[in-house]
């Protein structure tokens, strides 16, 4: 765990994509209890009325996403705070954004016609 965390924080700016507090949600429906780690910055998300309770751990947080997880009930955690909790990464789930979302990657692969 703390291998691929140190891996995927030394990584360039474009392979540490946003993830978005609706997708975040999505993704741990059914995992009660543990803590979402996400190597990136956390957005918010005007799509999603109800924001369910949930401890992240992130990079960066915008103060919307922010106030609506501590609003919710959840607590918004940065890495030290969680090596202090979780030292070897027991109760945590490691998730990431979508990396080929950029608009530029559109432009890559074979050319047309």
């Amino acid at each position: 765990f703390n291998k691929v965390i140190l891996k995927r924080l030394n990584m360039t700016r474009k392979s540490k994509p946003s993830l978005s507090l609706q997708k975040l949600a999505k993704l741990m429906a059914g995992k009660d209890g543990k803590i979402a780690v996400v190597v990136g910055p956390v957005t918010d998300d005007k799509r999603l009325y109800e924001v369910p309770k949930l401890s992240v751990c992130a990079l960066r947080f915008t103060e919307t996403a922010r106030a609506s997880i501590v609003k919710a009930g959840g607590e918004c955690l940065t890495f030290d705070k969680l090596a202090l909790r979780s030292p070897l990464g027991k109760g945590t789930v490691l998730l990431r954004g979508p990396v080929k979302a950029r608009a530029a990657e559109r432009h890559f692969g074979k050319a047309p016609g």
